[in-house]
């Protein structure tokens, strides 16, 4: 796959059922590991479309990959990113943090903020590699997640 084939734009309502495929798809794996469903899987997609708060990546009309992110006082907030399985590895998910990165910056903002769940190690080994430094552990909304920031 060519990654410069790739468009990145605003989701619509036409997209939430792809869009929660993918995240069941992509996050359906750490069930057993956290022993529930990851945010990701029950997130209210279609209030954050309506919040103009999800990107969609599309390759040759399917939904590749999407993102959640919104300003949250300083900072822009990443809250969720994910690639279908099947296309993992193709710079999909390079191209939509560098998506996130230069809308941050484009909107004035120097910091992005993140958090995974700490049973996602390939998230704890991937995040340092794009820059992102952990700040802090702790138990919020009955998961363990560990916090990353980066600052642009």
């Amino acid at each position: 796959m060519n990654a410069d084939l790739i468009q990145i734009r605003i989701a619509t309502t036409k997209d939430l059922q792809a869009i929660e495929s993918c995240a069941r798809a992509a996050y359906g794996q750490y069930v057993k590991k956290i022993g529930r469903e990851p945010a990701p899987m029950i997130a209210d997609f279609a209030g954050q479309i309506k919040d103009r708060q999800v990107y969609v990546a599309e390759y040759q009309s399917l939904l590749a990959g999407y993102v959640v992110f919104y300003p949250n006082q300083d900072h822009i907030h990443l809250e969720n990113i994910a690639v279908r399985p099947s296309l993992a590895g193709q710079g999909i998910g390079k191209k939509l943090f560098n998506y996130v990165e230069q809308a941050a910056s484009e909107k004035g903002f120097k910091t992005i903020e993140l958090y995974t769940n700490e049973a996602m190690t390939e998230n704890l080994d991937m995040y340092p590699r794009l820059g992102y430094v952990e700040i802090d552990r702790h138990q919020q909304d009955g998961f363990n997640r560990v916090f990353f920031r980066k600052l642009l």
